[in-house]
């Protein structure tokens, strides 16, 4: 089924491929059937850097050259100037340079300097040094002309100034034909070559990511080995160029000597041109070096120990005036090593010179006379600046050909290396987060995202993939097993701490469920305040829990009270209301040591409301309750909620030293009481729902009965 997949991909990829190269080729071969004084042979590449991505536009941007390259094989070796442009088009569409006029000027002029610039250069060093015969050629003459300007100058001018207006018409010919492709065609381009389109869930926006390191080593090895590459290539090239014009100099004065009388040297110095046969063999010297035209100069000399006598020398293509029979020619320092070897009339091996003549290569052939003895020498020197120029246009070629294949090789190492290797690491790394901070809240959401991931590759990355998947299986098995512990400890505690409130509740014969009423009265009243809007900052889900936990311990302090005290059906007298009151105060104290005891394996919100509403439950609004005789919002949240349901719960039951009082007496002493007793906001939400806690109040006495 994948490998069905795969070549469906494949297809719509040489499908895409395909469609991007007639868009390069058919407005190029347009533009020149109709002799236009522009390219046009980029707008496929920019249209698919824009849509497929990098490695698509190179590619598309080297084959387009490599096509034209089957008419005109020199147009090969502007791959590398297409591939350029493709990655730049690709590294501008990322930066959003497309979207507005003065970035698309910078990619217009930035587009010229590549093809205009860099064209031209390659150029210079394939086609030589004057001005060439391209479309731009008479604007480069009229600059010359007009400016003075250097050939070089003139010609590299013209042609950035020409792809500038190429450019600007591709590029805007490019964002136009864009925003008129349908967004379907254009999401199918980017799904053909970003097999997941959903790519980077978890960005590497780290200047040391994987993908950054690997597209750096990458590029550091490719450009190493391709300074190496060039390096060895040029110099292979340069020894083999110079063994083929030695073999050439070799050859010229092999068939030279072939012409030379050697008996006859010393009669052709001491008489010239009127010794009789000279004229002849002068005539024919000079055929074959004009048979040899990277012979620079062709000569005959006789080595002696005042200089080279002269005894033929053939005239130089640029004009230079040759030596004349007899005529001695003083020695070239660089030759002065040879001299010994050259006076014997030996045989030696090439000389490279750089000295009164230029940079040569002299290959030197003895010519002997009817007795084997040297009388005199052939010269034929090969300029070096000929074999350089060649060695240049080689290394421009192979630099070319050699870096635009490199981009293209580089672009699909880093393309598979995003999708075989950083692709599936962020991926498991984006779902390994969600399970991790989908623990407390969607526990299967992160483990579902890490397993439906598509690794196909059977290598290390499935191998982590499994064993992450394998971690997160038994991590989500232990966090379950953990909760259920915690609840069930929390059910617990919770159990054990309401049965001590209502240990401490039943000693008090007149509060009937007291404690179990006002935690229910406290959650509703929190939760319509929570509905209105009031203390947005305070009133959490969380904290409202922790309220209606806590209720049930507000007045654990009157297990200080004495039961006659509690349970006495009169009105209490000064000294023993004191002692009432102390329980606000002991109820704070034994909260404070539970929690002091405790340490940090109790929750410490929960205690902290249990201690405010124990200690401040009795403080009034005014200030005129107790212990302490605080005021206003200065009283505590949680116990200016329990203030109210702990009077409503007193008001409306019955009590041992009262009856209770109706459902409208009780509301009219709490609504007196808003600004006085109570909060007046807490008191504004507890008449929304005070008829229904004093109905429901009935049923909580009816369930716990």
């Amino acid at each position: 089924m994948f490998q069905k997949q795969a070549i469906v991909h494949v297809l719509k990829a040489i499908l895409v491929i395909a469609i991007a190269l007639l868009l390069n080729i058919i407005p190029a071969k347009l533009v020149t059937h109709f002799e236009l004084p522009v390219f046009f042979d980029c707008l496929g590449t920019i249209l698919t850097a824009m849509m497929c991505g990098n490695m698509a536009a190179v590619i598309v941007g080297f084959i387009s050259n490599a096509i034209n390259g089957l008419s005109d094989a020199v147009t090969l070796y502007y791959g590398v100037i297409s591939v350029l442009i493709a990655g730049v088009a690709y590294l501008f569409y990322q930066k959003k340079f497309f979207l507005s006029i003065p970035k698309i000027l910078v990619v217009i002029f930035t587009f010229a300097l590549i093809g205009g610039g860099l064209g031209s250069i390659l150029t210079y060093f394939l086609y030589g040094y004057s001005i060439g015969e391209g479309i731009s050629a008479p604007f480069a003459i009229a600059l010359r002309d007009t400016c003075g300007l250097p050939d070089f100058w003139s010609q590299l001018l013209a042609d950035i100034i020409i792809d500038v207006f190429d450019k600007g018409i591709v590029v805007i010919s490019a964002v136009l034909v864009y925003r008129w492709i349908p967004r379907k065609i254009r999401q199918f381009c980017n799904a053909t070559f970003h097999m997941d389109p959903n790519v980077d869930e978890l960005a590497a926006t780290t200047k040391r990511s994987l993908l950054r390191r690997v597209m750096l080593m990458v590029v550091t090895a490719e450009l190493f080995l391709g300074a190496l590459a060039c390096a060895i290539g040029f110099f292979l090239y340069q020894k083999v160029s110079i063994d083929k014009f030695t073999e050439l100099a070799y050859g010229v004065t092999q068939a030279a000597s072939t012409f030379v009388d050697g008996n006859r040297v010393d009669e052709f110095i001491a008489h010239g041109r009127e010794t009789d046969g000279y004229v002849a063999e002068e005539t024919k010297l000079n055929r074959l070096k004009k048979s040899f035209p990277q012979t620079k100069y062709l000569y005959v000399y006789k080595i002696m120990e005042d200089g080279c006598h002269v005894v033929f020398d053939m005239p130089s293509e640029d004009g230079e005036e040759p030596g004349q029979p007899g005529d001695i020619v003083p020695f070239d320092p660089s030759f002065e090593p040879y001299l010994p070897a050259l006076f014997k009339g030996d045989t030696i091996e090439p000389i490279i010179s750089n000295d009164t003549y230029g940079w040569l290569l002299t290959i030197y052939k003895p010519v002997k006379d009817s007795h084997g003895k040297t009388t005199a020498y052939i010269a034929a020197d090969i300029s070096m600046e000929e074999i350089t120029k060649d060695d240049a246009s080689f290394f421009i070629k192979f630099f070319s050909l050699f870096f635009g294949l490199s981009i293209i090789i580089m672009s699909i190492i880093i393309e598979l290396v995003k999708r075989g290797i950083v692709r599936p690491i962020n991926r498991m790394a984006y779902a390994s987060s969600q399970f991790a901070y989908n623990l407390g809240t969607d526990k299967d959401k992160g483990l579902h995202a890490l397993n439906d991931l598509k690794i196909y590759a059977n290598d290390e990355i499935k191998h982590l993939h499994g064993a992450l998947l394998k971690m997160g299986v038994e991590s989500l098995d232990y966090i379950r097993h953990l909760q259920e512990q915690t609840e069930r400890i929390t059910r617990m505690q919770d159990e054990i701490i309401v049965n001590f409130a209502e240990m401490v509740e039943a000693r008090d014969t007149s509060t009937g469920n007291h404690i179990k009423k006002t935690a229910y009265y406290v959650d509703a009243i929190a939760r319509e305040l929570q509905i209105e809007g009031a203390f947005k900052d305070i009133l959490t889900d969380e904290y409202i829990e922790k309220l209606k936990r806590s209720a049930p311990l507000h007045d654990i302090g009157k297990i200080a009270v004495s039961d006659l005290i509690l349970n006495k059906p009169g009105k209490l007298t000064d000294e023993e209301f004191t002692i009432m009151k102390s329980h606000t105060t002991e109820g704070k104290n034994i909260l404070e040591k539970i929690e002091e005891n405790a340490g940090d394996t109790m929750d410490e919100g929960y205690l902290k409301e249990s201690i405010e509403m124990a200690h401040f439950h009795h403080e009034k609004w005014d200030g005129s309750g107790y212990p302490n005789h605080i005021k206003g919002e200065d009283i505590p949240l949680s116990a200016r909620i329990m203030a109210v349901a702990d009077v409503f719960d007193a008001l409306v039951a019955e009590r041992i030293y009262k009856k209770p009082f109706t459902y409208e007496k009780a509301m009219e002493i709490i609504t007196e009481g808003a600004g006085k007793h109570f909060d007046p906001v807490v008191v504004q939400a507890f008449t929304k729902i005070s008829k229904k806690l004093y109905e429901d109040r009935t049923k909580l006495e009816d369930h716990q009965a």
